[in-house]
Parts: C-alpha cells; sequence; structure tokens
C-alpha cells in the first residue's frame, strides 16, 4: 500500500464543534477536560477546532482542557481561519490566526486549515491573500501542515489542489451515506484528493449524529449484523478503513460518546467485507430516505437576522418522519420558544449561502412552518 502523510496517525480524532454543554449554554469545561483524559490515555492526540466554533469558546475551552495540562508534545491541534464568517476585510481575516494563537495558547499548530471553502466564498481567501498568508506562517514554524476543508463540487476541489499543489493534506466530508450524494460527492471527492497525492482528515464521519441514531431500517440492518457495535462505530470505521486517512473527526459531546468511540477505534480494525456489504445494503436503504440532511453545523444560525434555530427545527421535522408518537408540535414549541419560528422566515437567503450540505432551507422551513404552526 503507499505510503501517504499522517499514516501512523491515530485513527480517531477530537473535534471540538459539539462540546458538552452546560443549563446556560456555555461549553462544560470540567466534562470536557475528562474527556479530553480519556482521549489521550486512549493513545490518541489529534484535535480539531475553529476560530468560528462557538464563538470562539471552543478555542478556549481546548486551552483550558488540553492546552494547559497536558505537554504540548502529547497531542497535536488543528484550527481553521474563516474568511466568510467573522472577517470583513484582509486585516480581520488574518487576525483570525493571531487571535486564534492567544486563545488556544498553544503556540504553534500543528496542522491549520482554510476553512469550508465553496462556491460561493471560495475567492474570499484568493481576495483576502490567506494562501500566501498561510505560507509565510508555516515558514515561521507557526504551522507545521495546512490545508483547507471542503464542502463543494468535485470540480472546483481539483481547480483549487491543481492550483495549490503544496497544500498537504486536505478535510472532506466523508461518510456511508454522502459516498455518492450527489450534494456532497463524498466518493468524487476523496479520489481527487488521493489522485492529487493527499492526504485527507474526516469529518462529518456520522453526518451530525444522523448515522449514530440512523432512521428504522438502516438501525436494524446494523444490529441484525452486530447487535453489540453502535451504530456510530459503523460510521466511524467505515471512514477510518479507506487509504490516505489521516484521522476520522468524531465531534463528541459527552463522556459515553467518548467511551463508545475509544471501545472500539482504540483496537482499530478495519471493515471486513462482509462488514462493507451490510454498509452497502444500509446505502440502499437511505437512498429512499426523503429526510433534511442537516449536520446541526449551525453555519446557517449565525447570521440569521431572525435568529431562527434552523437545526433545531429541522431535527425535529425529521424525528417526526414516520414516527406518529412522536409529538412534534410540543417539540417544536420547546425549540423556537424565545426565538424566531419557520414562518418568521424572510428569505434573505444567507442560511443557504452558508449551509455545507447545500440545503433548500428557505423552503424547508416553509415545510416546517405548515407542519408544526397550522392548526
Amino acid at each position: 500500500m503507499e505510503k501517504y502523510f499522517g499514516e501512523n496517525t491515530p485513527k480517531l480524532g477530537f473535534g471540538l464543534m459539539r462540546l458538552p454543554k452546560l443549563s446556560s449554554g456555555k461549553i462544560d469545561i470540567e466534562q470536557t477536560k475528562k474527556m479530553v483524559d480519556l482521549f489521550l490515555d486512549a493513545g490518541f492526540t489529534y484535535f480539531d477546532t475553529a476560530y468560528v466554533y462557538d464563538n470562539g469558546e471552543s478555542e478556549a475551552a481546548a486551552k483550558a482542557a488540553l492546552v494547559d495540562r497536558h505537554p504540548r508534545e502529547s497531542y497535536t491541534l488543528c484550527t481553521k481561519l474563516c474568511a466568510w464568517m467573522g472577517a470583513t476585510d484582509e486585516k480581520s481575516a488574518k487576525q483570525q490566526f493571531y487571535t486564534s494563537l492567544e486563545r488556544t495558547g498553544a503556540g504553534y499548530f500543528d496542522y491549520y486549515l482554510l476553512h469550508a471553502l465553496q462556491r460561493n466564498n471560495y475567492t474570499k481567501y484568493d481576495e483576502y491573500h490567506i494562501w500566501d498568508f498561510v505560507k509565510e506562517q508555516k515558514a515561521k514554524g507557526l504551522i507545521k501542515y495546512y490545508g483547507f476543508s471542503f464542502h463543494a463540487d468535485p470540480a472546483l476541489l481539483e481547480e483549487l489542489l491543481t492550483d495549490h499543489p503544496d497544500v498537504d493534506f486536505v478535510q472532506l466530508q466523508i461518510n456511508y451515506a454522502d459516498w455518492e450524494n450527489p450534494g456532497v460527492a463524498s466518493r468524487e471527492c476523496y479520489e481527487i484528493a488521493r489522485r492529487h497525492g493527499k492526504s485527507i482528515t474526516v469529518m462529518e464521519p456520522v453526518k451530525g449524529g444522523v448515522l449514530a441514531d440512523p432512521i428504522p431500517g438502516v438501525k436494524e440492518l446494523l444490529n441484525d449484523a452486530d447487535p453489540n457495535a453502535s451504530c456510530a462505530s459503523w460510521a466511524v470505521r467505515y471512514a477510518a478503513s479507506l487509504d490516505g486517512i489521516i484521522t476520522v473527526l468524531s465531534g463528541m459531546s459527552n463522556i459515553e460518546q467518548m467511551n463508545d468511540n475509544l471501545s472500539y477505534m482504540k483496537e482499530f480494525k478495519p471493515l471486513t467485507e462482509a462488514e462493507k456489504a451490510v454498509i452497502f445494503k444500509a446505502q440502499s436503504v437511505l437512498d429512499d430516505d426523503r429526510s433534511i440532511p442537516c449536520t446541526a453545523c449551525h453555519y446557517c444560525t449565525d447570521g440569521c437576522p431572525m435568529n431562527i434555530p434552523i437545526p433545531e427545527i429541522f431535527y425535529v421535522a425529521n424525528r417526526q418522519r414516520g414516527n406518529a408518537e412522536f409529538r412534534g408540535r410540543r417539540e417544536y414549541t420547546i425549540a423556537t420558544t424565545g426565538k424566531g419560528k419557520a414562518s418568521d422566515c424572510v428569505e434573505c437567503g444567507q442560511c443557504e449561502n452558508a449551509c455545507p450540505q447545500q440545503i433548500n432551507v428557505i423552503t424547508r422551513l416553509k415545510d416546517c412552518a405548515k407542519q408544526f404552526e397550522n392548526e
């Protein structure tokens, strides 16, 4: 098998995007500390955060739970610069790098990414000269390896890797639900990255939790094949079994999720041929599913003028599908209390421009308003 950059990195990464929260909405630092310790004690090293996660709280949590408590050489840290969110010009975009250094206290970043490149934002990184800026920081030793995270079509990925052949790695959304999904094109993007000789970090292996608690048909298939394996384990192992993967990021939100991931990734075994056949059947079931493909990244909510909790509304809608016992109206009321309702949407389009999953958010909100607001 061909050697590749990062092949010796443990295949489970700790994504700091969905950390446990207190009732106040703030990150639960004490529980995060316990999760960090469990992760490191099990031999894993890769942590992933971003300038925009939780309005900077994620990077601060990385400092409190990881950087301030463990030797710098015992872990690797990745963060990201987002030129299209939280930046208004070249100066403010570049300042994100220095702010991230200050927030984390890490001294340098092992991995650094241009964040969430899409068709509607990738030119910002050229306009603000971010590619050159990041390479300058690498030359100074403040970044070891740099790349970009990607949420767009294969043609754009081909273009970016051709124009920027010196990137060390790319971060792609890869999971078995999106492997042949034309809106995400996991397989095509994966193959393009490997053809360019790039190593890959995987994001959304369980599709924002969707594959940790999949639709009944998929859950039944997986449980029948191995009643002792969690549904999440199938998804994470699927991504980790691919060639050229540095690590698979799991956005763990509690100690239970951490323990589950450690239970099967500490002694990681790639999927067998029989297990791959089970996943193939699961993909067939998912092809007929019409759930809203939201991963709850919340990029859509950051600029919503009506403060609509879009991911929470979509979660309720997905749970209601085919489940007559689920009290969708009640859950919808809880999700929207003190916030905007689906019918409050002013169709500004900010959410659709920001959505990595290319969801027709405005149309979906109209459907949810009809479903949960009309008597």
